[in-house]
């Protein structure tokens, strides 16, 4: 795997993509993405008219930013009428959970402890909530077979 480097020459700057990061998606492309899950397979109109209801988006911007997330395959596209419609390549949860272990390890130094002390100091979890973690330790506690200590 390979990581972005910058190569800065007197006049210019060069960023050089990975191989590492082709498939992480940006803050824009992970809105599109959100979009799409919810909305279903969409043409870049629907999509633009999505984000255009939340600030102003140009529709080459959107098309531009779904051709690259077809170049990164975090988008596929059915070509087969006038109008192409993108689908997502991967589910919601293995984005979500591909980008939650980097943070994890990039911001907690890998410490699911350290991850959910944080997020509960700073959030006041509702009863469901609770509900919902306790549940998951109590799973947790009763399948061992992919625990750690």
């Amino acid at each position: 795997m390979y990581e972005s480097n910058r190569i800065i020459l007197p006049t210019k700057t060069f960023v050089i993509m990975s191989r590492k990061n082709k498939n992480k998606p940006t803050e824009s492309e992970l809105e599109i993405l959100q979009i799409i899950w919810e909305e279903g397979p969409s043409s870049v109109r629907s999509v633009n008219e999505i984000l255009n209801a939340k600030r102003k988006t140009g529709y080459t911007t959107t098309l531009k930013i779904m051709q690259i997330m077809l170049d990164k395959n975090l988008l596929s596209r059915n070509e087969e009428s006038r109008i192409h419609i993108y689908s997502t390549v991967a589910e919601k949860e293995e984005i979500q959970a591909r980008l939650l272990n980097n943070f994890l390890m990039n911001t907690f130094s890998g410490s699911a402890h350290s991850l959910v002390m944080q997020a509960l100091g700073n959030h006041k979890p509702s009863r469901k909530e609770l509900e919902q973690i306790k549940s998951l330790i109590k799973d947790l506690e009763n399948n061992k077979d992919g625990a750690s200590e």
